[in-house]
């Protein structure tokens, strides 16, 4: 009877396994491209540029030449239809970027690429292309998916300090909108910002490293949830580099 043991001797290794082996995340030295889309379920004009955004999960440049995101803003909020996903921090996120822009209004949907707002992005089936600018390399990796450390390794160390961004999104959530602008529409959302943070980075030599924490979350509909990370100069909206990929949980199920 004791080969039956067997068998439950491998599922502890399997997760004991699972929980050691980290999840890392790294761009090469060229720049990864960050895409936000800033969007709401209350605006009529939005389905097609999500229906675009989630074109990219086909891309073969997911996560090596862009990171995509979906950052809902609760200022359509108001026309009878509340976005669930939506987050006033997000709206102010975006109003900062129209102040860079010298911008007097905001709108959606606004694609914007590298900090730049993006206009001619319909015309990109498979994403932007690569810049090709060498911009360094950053790395993120986790033994829990809730706590990571991040290293920036520079191609250009004139920059004095960094501070590192990271969002935790999902894909394949869905909505019966009852009212306002979309109503009667079952909308589809994907890289939808659940949760977002920053912080800055110490640098250590050649590199700047720091770590953060962004728990995993359970309300998403068993969508499939990713991490975008990137890095800004300390103070600016502007990315210098981005990477990301697909989570899964450390510890499977049985």
């Amino acid at each position: 009877m004791r080969p039956l043991l067997l068998f439950p001797l491998l599922v502890i290794a399997a997760r004991m396994n699972a929980q050691t082996s980290p999840l890392t995340f790294q761009s090469t030295e060229q720049q990864t491209a960050l895409i936000e889309l800033y969007t709401s379920e209350g605006c009529s004009s939005c389905p097609p540029a999500e229906t675009w955004l989630s074109q990219l999960k086909e891309a073969p440049g997911l996560w090596k030449n862009f990171v995509p995101l979906a950052f809902h803003v609760d200022y359509w909020d108001y026309l009878g239809w509340r976005d669930r996903w939506a987050a006033s921090r997000f709206s102010d996120r975006q109003r900062a970027y129209a102040g860079i822009w010298r911008s007097e209004s905001i709108y959606t949907p606004c694609l914007v690429l590298d900090g730049r707002e993006w206009r001619n992005w319909y015309g990109e089936k498979a994403g932007p292309r690569p810049s090709g600018a060498k911009v360094g390399v950053l790395t993120v990796n986790s033994l829990d998916t809730n706590r990571w450390q991040v290293t920036f390794a520079p191609a250009n160390t004139s920059a004095t300090s960094y501070d590192v961004h990271a969002a935790l999104t999902a894909s394949g959530l869905n909505s019966e909108v009852k009212a306002g602008e979309n109503q009667g529409r079952r909308l589809r959302h994907d890289f939808a910002v659940l949760d977002y943070m920053e912080t800055n980075l110490t640098r250590s030599g050649q590199a700047a490293k720091g770590e953060f924490v962004l728990p995993l979350r359970k309300d998403a509909q068993g969508g499939k949830l990713a991490l975008a990370v990137w890095i800004t100069e300390a103070g600016r909206r502007e990315p210098l580099q981005a990477a990301g990929g697909w989570l899964f949980r450390a510890l499977p199920s049985p």
